[in-house]
């Protein structure tokens, strides 16, 4: 390999007398060349590019991590992973082999995880959209069915006494928690005492067991307060049920929605020196949880739906510089091979975006954008970067929560995703599609088959 330095054409930068400038200092940025020892010019070269990335021991290390840190501030604790976070068969196995059991939100996300040999009774159902046919499959299988709102009530019950058999239900709760605008659109309020009128009606009927208290009181959540507010008003349903009726929970489902270290646009300081910690949220919700009128052995299950902050970090995009430009401010401009079809957070988030080779000391504030022919096509307005060439490589960071499962065959098809084993091999977790995949469920009328021009 050549030791050849990269030439950097001449520039004239305006220096502010008196302050800092980078000359003479070493490289600002500097390159991510490997993703868990895996050279990411050997990734790109044998699967090609754009590829996703996804490191199986930094899914483990975050799911033993935030089990660790939430299990010894409360004694009973479960995790569900989120299916809408990332449902890749490979990803979601992962979670599961760590105990985590499944959370989804529609009967596509529900066939999912049976599909992958998740039971039914290690299922919460959850989601604003079951059909009847969900709901009986949900009830014969024994899977946690959280009620959303009054018509689903109504068919839950139905369908139990259809069945004649008992359904295992929770409701979601939506709570006023200081966070604005309030997430009141799913489940029953609690200030106007809907929630409390809820489970009067389930506990009315013989064919409904109420076993939980669900809430999820929003995503990318950044104050643990909301969570203790919202925890406090569980906690309180719960004491109602148990001197009103004398029924004891069997758990109390706090959601997910905790940030990841991902910046947020809009956002000045880097979300890692802003975001609170995981054990934080761990203490605000486990203070709140033991203030339970329950006897110690009586105390409810923690279940946590947490999908975002176990998973963003996970992934990687490789992808590949297609061209460079000028643009009429003078700023360059990067063409790259990824689009906001398959990374629809950059609407939301500064990924973290590194060059994958050595650069030298010279930057330049750089524009990135995809190859998508739509003018909003933008992974990046305005990033710092060193002198780059076509064929280069970028690695963005944070893409492993949505991206994944928002993604669209828009103008281009969707790319390989491959995972990192803890052994160091690498595994091709879904190929890249190509245009049978894409006609496969098309259709073409007979009128229609012929034509000249």
């Amino acid at each position: 390999m050549s030791d050849k330095r990269r030439y950097e054409r001449p520039v004239v930068l305006k220096q502010q007398t008196g302050f800092m400038n980078k000359f003479g200092s070493g490289p600002l940025t500097h390159p991510k060349s490997e993703i868990d020892g895996i050279p990411v010019s050997e990734l790109a070269e044998r699967f090609g590019t754009p590829l996703f990335v996804i490191s199986e021991r930094r899914i483990r290390e975050n799911q033993r991590r935030a089990t660790r840190v939430f299990s010894t501030r409360y004694p009973a604790v479960r995790f569900a992973w989120s299916y809408k976070t990332n449902y890749l068969n490979a990803v979601c196995s992962v979670f599961h082999q760590e105990g985590s059991w499944a959370e989804v939100v529609s009967g596509f996300e529900y066939e999912k995880a049976r599909r992958l040999g998740v039971k039914g009774e290690h299922i919460i159902f959850n989601g604003p959209s079951k059909t009847k046919d969900d709901i009986r499959r949900a009830i014969k299988e024994g899977a946690a069915i959280h009620i959303d709102h009054f018509d689903e009530l109504y068919d839950v019950f139905e369908i139990s006494r259809e069945e004649d058999r008992t359904a295992r239900v929770a409701i979601r709760v939506n709570c006023d928690t200081g966070v604005y605008p309030k997430w009141d659109r799913f489940g029953f309020n609690f200030e106007n005492d809907e929630a409390k009128q809820a489970l009067r009606r389930i506990m009315t009927s013989d064919r409904l067991n109420p076993v939980g208290l669900h809430t999820h009181i929003g995503t990318y959540m950044m104050t643990t307060d909301s969570y203790k507010t919202a925890t406090d008003k569980l906690v309180e349903l719960a004491a109602w049920l148990k001197t009103e009726y004398g029924h004891t929970l069997e758990y109390i489902d706090i959601g997910g929605g905790f940030p990841s270290n991902n910046t947020l646009n809009g956002q000045y300081l880097p979300a890692e020196q802003i975001v609170p910690s995981i054990e934080e949220y761990a203490n605000a919700i486990s203070t709140a949880l033991l203030s339970l009128p329950y006897a110690k052995d009586e105390l409810p299950v923690l279940i946590l739906e947490t999908g975002r902050a176990l998973i963003d970090d996970a992934a990687s995009l490789i992808t590949t510089i297609l061209a460079l430009k000028r643009l009429s401010d003078g700023r360059r401009a990067l063409i790259i091979d990824a689009g906001v079809n398959i990374l629809i957070t950059r609407f939301w988030y500064k990924h973290k975006i590194t060059p994958a080779q050595p650069g030298g000391v010279m930057t330049e504030n750089t524009a990135i954008y995809g190859p998508l022919c739509m003018n909003i096509d933008c992974i990046a307005e305005n990033i710092v970067l060193p002198v780059m060439k076509k064929g280069d490589r970028l690695v963005i960071d944070y893409v492993g929560a949505y991206d994944m499962t928002q993604w669209m065959q828009f103008i281009t098809l969707r790319p390989n995703i491959v995972m990192v084993m803890e052994d160091g091999s690498v595994e091709l977790i879904r190929e890249s599609e190509n245009i049978e995949y894409l006609l496969e469920n098309e259709r073409i009328p007979e009128k229609l088959r012929s034509f000249s021009l």
